[in-house]
């Protein structure tokens, strides 16, 4: 299980979160609303603390299994 915070959210159903460790610069990962654990996409905020797992997407890793830390 990852850990990280929310970086950015959007009125889409999705988002992005940086992950704790990752270096400056890179990527933040993305994350679908379907994919959230005991939480509403709507309650989550940015700079939230959340933790995740890590699965292959068609443009790279994606955030599974989110939910609030």
């Amino acid at each position: 299980m990852k850990s990280g915070t929310i970086a950015r959210v959007t009125d889409r159903g999705f988002g992005f979160i940086k992950e704790d460790g990752a270096a400056d610069g890179s990527k933040d990962i993305f994350f679908h609303s379907k994919e959230l654990v005991n939480v509403n996409f709507d309650d989550l905020r940015e700079g939230d603390k959340v933790t995740f797992e890590l699965a292959d997407g068609p443009k790279g890793p994606n955030a599974v299994k989110v939910s609030r830390a």
